[in-house]
C-alpha cells in the first residue's frame, strides 16, 4: 500500500505542475496584452494630441485674422470730416452725407455694417439704412465706447438676427466722447472653415457661450457647468440682448476643462465620446458607455478676445489600434512562452538521451544558432524603430513651432513713412493759408490750397496699392499687366529695400500681361522680393534685378517673371528642398517657410509654374512662368455687310 501510494503521488505532482504553470502562461499571456494596449494607448493619444494640437494652433490663427483684422478701422472714422460735422449738427443733409461715406467705406472694408451712434447711444448714420435712428444705448460695446475705451462684444443683430464681432470706438471733441462708431464684422467665413479640422469644434465668447461650431445644436448653449447660465448673468443677457431672443440651454455634454494659465491650453477627455447628431436638430447626447469610442478634447484661447476654441478629436483610431497592439503582444508572449516550453522539454530528453542522440544535439545546437540570430535582428529593428519614432517626434516639435505665425508689421512701416511727410506738409500749408487769408493774400492762400491738393492726390496714390492686395477673394483670372504688379510689390518694400540700399534694376515692360489673379500674381511677387531683400542682407552688394518677356509661341507661350539678387546663391540640398512646406533657411523666429510652397501652389492653380536656380552672375533667381491672354476671337457681325 505505502508503494502504490508513492506511484499514485507522482502523476498528481505532474498534473499540478502542469495546471500551474498553465495558469502562469496565461496570467503573462493577459499581463503583456494589458502592458501593450495601455502602451499603445498613451503613445496613440499623444500623437493624437500633437496634431490635433498643431491643426488647433492654426486655426485659432485664422480665426484670430478673420474677426481681428478691421479691429483698429473704427478709430479712423473720427477723422472723417462727414462725421464730425454730424455730430455738430445732425440735419437731414448731413446724415445722408454721412451715411454715403459709411456706405462707401463699408463696401471697400468687407465688413457687414458700419454705423455711427451719439452720446445717448441713437444711431445718426449707417451703412444700412436700417439701422438709423435705433436706441443701441443697452450693448455693452457702446457703453464701453462712451467711457472712453474700445469696446469688443459679440452680438446678434437686432434687425437681420445675423451674429457679429463689433467693434466700438470713442470719437471725441476734445476731452468730451461726443459719440461712437461701430464696426460689425460678419463671422460666415469661420463657418465655412470647420471643415479644414475634420473633426467636431466650438467657438465660445466671453460668457462662455457657443456662438459658432461645427454642429449647428451646440450653438447658444452655455459651457458654465451642468445648471447653465446663472440667473444674475440671465438677467444681464437679457438685458444687453447679445443673443437676441435665444434660450440659451446647457452644453449637452459634461466637460472638465483644464486651462493652463501659461499657454492658455485647454484640455479635457470625454471617455464616452459624442453620438451622431439627432434628427431634427435635437440636441445630441453622449454615447452609450458600453461605446469604445472616447473623444479628447483640446482648445485655446483666442488672443485679445478671451473666446475659447475647443476641437474634439475622436479617441476611436487609437483604440482600435490599442487592442491590434495588445493581441499581438498576447501573440508574442505566447509564442515566447511555447517557445521556452520547447525547449525545456527538449534539453530533458537529450538530456536523458545524451549518449544515444549526438546527432539530434548537433541540430539542436543548430536551430538554437538560428533563434539567437533572429533574435539579434529583432533586437536590431526595434532599435530601428525607436530611432524612427524619435525622428516623428522631432518632425512634430517643428510643426507645432510653425504654427507661431508673426504679423506684418512691413505694411504698416510703409505706410507710416511714405505719408509722414505729406502729411506734415499739408498741416503746414493749411495754417499758412489761414493766415494769407486774414491778410487778404487770397492768391497765395490759393497756391497753398493748390499744393494740399496736390498732397493729398499724392497720399491717394500711396493708398491705392493697397485696395485690390487688402481684398479678401477667391482666385479669379484675368488679363493681369505684370507691370504693375511688379511695381506694387516693390511699393511695399520699397521702405525697407531704401533702407538697405537695395539697387533696383526694373527690366519688366509696360504693357506686358499674363493670364491669372492679380491679387494672387501681387501675393506671388511680394513674397519673392521679400526673400531675395532677405538673402542680401549681409551682402556687400545689394541689387535687385526684375526681368519679364513672352517665351513660345501664340498657342503654348508663357510670360516668365524673374527675379534675381545677388546672395550667397542656393546650395544643392537646399534647392532641392526650397518649396517644402515649413522649410526655411532663416533664423528661428524669421519664417515659417510657407512662403515659397503657397507660392508654387498659386502659380500652378493658374496654369504655370515656379522654379529656382542660381543666377549666371552669382545670387539666387526665382522663375515665375504664367499663361499669356489668348487673343479675343473675332466678331463675324462687326465685319459683315449691312443688308
Amino acid at each position: 500500500m505505502p508503494a502504490t501510494s508513492g506511484r499514485l503521488a507522482v502523476p498528481l505532482r505532474r498534473r499540478w505542475t502542469l495546471w500551474s504553470g498553465l495558469l502562469v502562461g496565461l496570467a503573462l499571456v493577459a499581463l503583456a496584452a494589458w502592458a501593450g494596449f495601455n502602451a499603445s494607448v498613451r503613445q496613440g493619444t499623444d500623437s493624437l494630441r500633437a496634431e490635433a494640437s498643431h491643426q488647433l494652433d492654426l486655426f485659432a490663427q485664422v480665426v484670430q485674422g478673420l474677426v481681428r483684422r478691421l479691429e483698429p478701422l473704427p478709430g479712423t472714422v473720427q477723422l472723417a470730416a462727414e462725421v464730425q460735422a454730424l455730430l455738430q449738427r445732425p440735419d437731414a443733409a448731413r446724415v445722408a452725407t454721412a451715411a454715403a461715406y459709411l456706405r462707401r467705406l463699408n463696401a471697400h472694408l468687407g465688413s457687414a455694417s458700419i454705423f455711427v451712434l451719439d452720446e445717448r447711444g441713437q444711431v445718426l448714420a449707417a451703412s444700412d439704412a436700417a439701422l438709423h435712428g435705433q436706441d443701441l444705448s443697452f450693448r455693452p460695446y457702446f457703453l464701453e465706447a462712451l467711457s472712453g475705451r474700445v469696446g469688443r462684444h459679440f452680438a446678434i443683430g437686432l434687425l437681420d438676427g445675423q451674429p457679429g464681432y463689433y467693434v466700438s470706438h470713442p470719437i471725441h471733441d476734445g476731452a468730451r466722447v461726443a459719440g461712437v462708431a461701430v464696426m460689425k464684422v460678419a463671422l460666415d467665413p469661420i463657418d465655412r472653415a470647420w471643415d479644414k479640422l475634420g473633426a467636431p469644434a466650438l467657438l465660445a465668447d466671453s460668457n462662455q457661450v457657443v456662438i459658432l461650431s461645427s454642429r449647428p445644436e451646440w450653438r447658444y448653449t452655455a459651457l458654465s457647468g451642468a445648471g447653465g447660465l446663472s440667473v444674475e448673468r440671465r438677467v444681464a443677457l437679457q438685458t444687453t440682448r447679445l443673443y437676441a431672443d435665444r434660450h440659451i440651454a446647457p452644453f449637452p455634454l459634461q466637460v472638465d476643462l483644464r486651462i493652463d494659465e501659461d499657454s492658455q491650453v485647454i484640455e479635457a477627455l470625454l471617455p464616452a465620446g459624442l453620438a451622431p447628431p439627432s434628427p431634427g436638430g435635437l440636441l445630441a447626447l453622449p454615447s452609450p458607455p458600453g461605446a469604445p469610442r472616447g473623444m479628447l478634447v483640446l482648445g485655446r484661447t483666442i488672443d485679445g478676445m478671451d473666446w475659447r476654441l475647443l476641437m474634439f478629436a475622436d479617441l476611436g483610431v487609437v483604440r482600435e489600434q490599442a487592442l491590434s497592439h495588445a493581441l499581438l503582444a498576447a501573440l508574442a508572449t505566447a509564442s515566447a512562452l511555447m517557445l521556452a516550453l520547447l525547449v525545456n522539454q527538449r534539453r530533458r530528453i537529450l538530456r536523458q538521451k545524451l549518449s544515444a542522440h549526438r546527432e539530434l544535439e548537433a541540430q539542436v545546437a543548430r536551430r538554437t544558432q538560428a533563434l539567437s540570430e533572429a533574435n539579434e535582428q529583432l533586437r536590431k529593428e526595434v532599435a530601428e524603430r525607436e530611432a524612427a519614432e524619435a525622428t516623428l517626434r522631432g518632425a512634430q516639435d517643428e510643426l507645432v513651432h510653425a504654427g507661431k505665425m508673426a504679423a506684418l508689421g512691413q505694411l504698416a512701416t510703409g505706410i507710416t513713412h511714405e505719408l509722414t511727410q505729406p502729411l506734415g506738409a499739408i498741416r503746414t500749408l493749411s495754417a499758412n493759408a489761414v493766415q494769407f487769408m486774414d491778410r487778404g493774400q487770397h492768391e497765395v492762400a490759393a497756391g497753398n490750397l493748390a499744393m494740399m491738393a496736390r498732397l493729398a492726390d499724392q497720399m491717394g496714390a500711396i493708398i491705392e496699392p493697397l485696395k485690390g492686395f487688402a481684398r479678401k477673394s477667391s482666385a479669379r483670372p484675368a488679363v493681369t499687366p505684370v507691370d504693375r504688379a511688379m511695381r506694387n510689390a516693390l511699393f511695399l518694400h520699397d521702405h525697407r529695400l531704401r533702407r538697405e540700399g537695395v539697387a533696383v534694376i526694373d527690366e519688366v515692360p509696360p504693357g506686358l500681361c499674363a493670364w491669372c489673379d492679380p491679387n494672387r500674381l501681387e501675393q506671388v511677387l511680394i513674397n519673392l522680393v521679400g526673400n531675395a531683400a532677405d538673402a542680401m542682407h549681409d551682402a556687400p552688394r545689394r541689387e535687385l534685378r526684375l526681368w519679364a518677356g513672352e517665351v513660345g509661341g501664340m498657342v503654348d507661350g508663357m510670360v516668365e517673371i524673374h527675379v534675381s539678387d545677388c546672395g550667397s546663391g542656393l546650395p544643392e540640398d537646399v534647392r532641392q528642398r526650397l518649396f517644402e512646406p515649413f522649410f526655411s533657411t532663416k533664423a528661428d523666429g524669421g519664417g515659417l517657410g510657407l512662403g515659397l510652397a503657397i507660392s508654387r501652389d498659386i502659380a500652378r492653380e493658374a496654369g504655370g509654374e515656379l522654379e529656382a536656380d542660381n543666377a549666371p552672375g552669382g545670387g539666387a533667381r526665382f522663375i515665375l512662368r504664367l499663361p499669356v491672354p489668348l487673343p479675343s476671337p473675332p466678331n463675324p457681325l462687326a465685319s459683315s455687310p449691312s443688308p
